[in-house]
């Protein structure tokens, strides 16, 4: 069976093109352009989705979020996974990549197991792969990491949780630390994308990294160094690295709490939106307004506080995860960053999907891919969610 989604605002390539979908079973078939005459054939031979002038995109994909809706990916439970998969695709997200944080290695190789067992999906969202963010940090960069379980790479840990998890597809982990250059070389051998995150390096540091598989920084602004001075020279760190060097990609956490509008727009215009995604960074609370919570599994997590729409450390330090969500994401960057809205759905989707080896797969509407797929509004409001052409989330019936 064919189905036409109908009378749609296609937001790919820099522009916004009015005009049709055509969809055959889980695959895009063609895109029907209005200036071009459109669909050349009477609708009614075809299941047809009226759009409703919808803006239409490839489904958000967020390759940095523990969890969300009162679960997080260290629970150890499928139900878990399936219960913060579901949570963010109402929201638009169609492929999450879900991230660990600092833990036992028990606790590691449970969430890679499960990964494998959960078999691509979470709660209908397509499971694109899994992010170990941890436990190799520095110590004065754990942000709300517990401190407890960071330590210097250890190659048999890491070694052996690549061979339980093939699905793993980046590790964060601050390069400076001993044995962290090796720890790159080794990922990147085996396709896995190293990040700088948590980290204290220095500019020399941060090239001397690259050659090493080094090519993605995590949160930028969050948890990193800055500028520092060593003897009265002052030295640039991971954020003035990330600008500077064109071999790295960078990803900001754009709730509106991490970064303000100043800093989104600085990363959007120096940084461009080829080389800058848009994560949530999303915890367990997200979707909550106010109160306690967890950050990490149930079993070992920290408590938390949920106000002013961000988790914070008890003691209100410091921020302890976001509780965002992808269409606020976007929502952001329009608004506070300054971003087109081509440019910020590029980096919600394209350009995610690109940093971690998916880009021919995932994050573009064009024929022969999976019809992963959202219908938007103009206050990023969405109203339809496709993960391989069939309906996930409604806002409203859209059938003609």
């Amino acid at each position: 069976m064919k189905t036409v989604l109908h009378n749609v605002k296609l937001v790919q390539d820099g522009r916004v093109e009015s005009g049709s979908l055509l969809l055959e079973a889980d695959r895009i078939l063609e895109w029907f352009p209005s200036q071009r005459g459109g669909l050349s054939w009477e609708l009614e031979s075809y299941a047809c989705l009226e759009g409703r002038g919808l803006y239409l995109s490839h489904g958000f994909i967020d390759i940095h979020v523990h969890g969300g809706g009162g679960h997080d990916f260290m629970d150890g439970t499928k139900e878990a996974w399936d219960g913060a998969g579901r949570f963010h695709l109402i929201h638009g997200t169609t492929g999450i990549v879900a991230t660990t944080m600092a833990s036992t290695t028990e606790e590691m190789e449970q969430a890679a197991r499960l990964w494998e067992g959960c078999r691509g999906r979470a709660g209908g969202a397509r499971l694109l792969g899994l992010h170990m963010e941890g436990p190799y940090l520095a110590p004065g960069q754990s942000g709300a990491q517990d401190r407890a379980y960071i330590r210097n790479p250890v190659p048999e840990e890491y070694k052996g949780l690549a061979r339980i998890c093939p699905g793993i597809v980046r590790w964060t982990v601050a390069p400076e630390l001993p044995g962290a250059l090796a720890m790159g070389d080794y990922l990147a051998s085996r396709g896995i994308l190293p990040s700088i995150g948590h980290s204290d390096a220095v500019f020399s540091q941060v090239k001397e990294a690259m050659e090493h598989g080094y090519t993605h920084v995590t949160h930028l602004y969050s948890a990193m160094s800055g500028i520092t001075r060593a003897g009265g020279f002052r030295r640039a760190g991971v954020v003035e690295s990330a600008y500077l060097l064109p071999g790295l990609t960078s990803e900001v956490i754009a709730d509106g709490c991490h970064l303000p509008g100043e800093l989104l727009a600085m990363a959007y215009r120096f940084i461009g939106p080829d080389r800058l995604a848009l994560v949530t960074d999303a915890m367990r609370a997200a979707g909550q307004e106010s109160g306690e919570s967890i950050l990490g599994s149930l079993a070992r997590g920290r408590r938390v506080l949920v106000e002013d729409g961000v988790a914070k450390m008890p003691d209100r330090s410091a921020f302890a995860g976001s509780l965002c969500t992808a269409d606020r994401l976007v929502r952001n960057m329009v608004r506070l960053g300054g971003a087109s809205l081509p440019d910020a759905v590029k980096m919600a989707t394209e350009t995610p999907a690109r940093i971690v080896g998916l880009q021919d797969k995932a994050g573009r509407v064009e024929p022969g891919r999976q019809a992963d797929l959202i219908l938007f509004d103009e206050e990023i409001s969405v109203k339809l969610v496709l993960v391989d052409g069939e309906t996930r989330y409604a806002a409203a019936p859209l059938m003609s």
